[in-house]
């Protein structure tokens, strides 16, 4: 009795409720579609993220040799774009400050993002810019031009990181080198001959703050023929630049 009660539990041991033999370990072996799928998309993103630092990086130490948009400006008018690049150093320093003033008046103080500008932008209904010189560089010099949430979402990604890779004269230096100032014209060493027939070094305060004023329209308004506007805009700006240079604010790039 004792005996079919031992042979009983082994069969019960080998075999599972149905009574067919059981197989231990098939399913923890079987594969996982999901689970492959989300290592990959993790892999993937991980390799995004160091390309974009490795890329962001890299243009610390070497001069854009250009960006997509000078491409697509060269496409689009069927011959090369003027693009030299010049070292800041080799700049006036006025030009700096002008831009500084024109652009982004606390460009020292913010890690990429003006947040008092933005504040002032909302409360206006965004009718007003709220884009810093940082934030630009990473639009000209990385992404596209649009106005995109991708493209949104990958500029406000990679501005704070330019921000900790990248001293602030060499944002600036980035920024004055791939601006566009007029149709086909890119770069303050382009700009400055164009307009004026002078290096960047010889820029006077006037011509430094009639290029400023030019920017956010470039391909409507002149330098070297200013309209009313840009003569009142510019004098506002050389103003501002000689403010900046008073008060330190132009110290992070001087």
């Amino acid at each position: 009795m004792a005996r079919a009660a031992k042979n009983t539990a082994g069969k019960s041991r080998k075999t599972g409720k149905s009574g067919k033999p059981a197989k231990a370990g098939k399913a923890a072996s079987r594969p996982k579609p999901l689970g492959g799928l989300v290592r990959r998309a993790v892999q993937a993103a991980l390799l995004l993220v160091a390309l974009t630092v490795l890329a962001v990086l890299s243009y610390r130490f070497i001069n854009p040799p250009g960006t997509f948009y000078m491409w697509s400006e060269g496409r689009r008018l069927g011959q090369p774009v003027a693009y030299d690049w010049v070292d800041a150093e080799d700049v006036a320093p006025v030009m700096m400050r002008a831009l500084v003033a024109a652009e982004d008046a606390n460009f020292c103080t913010h890690w990429g993002f003006d947040m008092r500008a933005i504040r002032a932008a909302i409360a206006e209904g965004g009718n007003r810019g709220a884009s810093t010189i940082s934030q630009q560089v990473v639009k000209n010099a990385f992404l596209w031009q649009g106005r995109s949430w991708p493209r949104k979402a990958l500029e406000a990604s990679i501005t704070p990181l330019m921000e900790a890779l990248w001293p602030k004269r060499r944002i600036l230096e980035v920024y004055m080198n791939v601006a566009e100032f007029d149709e086909g014209v890119f770069g303050v060493e382009a700009a400055a001959g164009h307009y004026f027939g002078v290096a960047p070094a010889d820029l006077s305060s006037t011509q430094a703050a009639r290029l400023a004023a030019i920017l956010p329209d470039p391909k409507d308004r002149s330098a070297s023929r200013p309209s009313n506007f840009v003569q009142r805009r510019a004098a506002q700006i050389r103003d501002g630049a000689a403010t900046i240079a008073r008060d330190g604010r132009a110290a992070c790039f001087e």
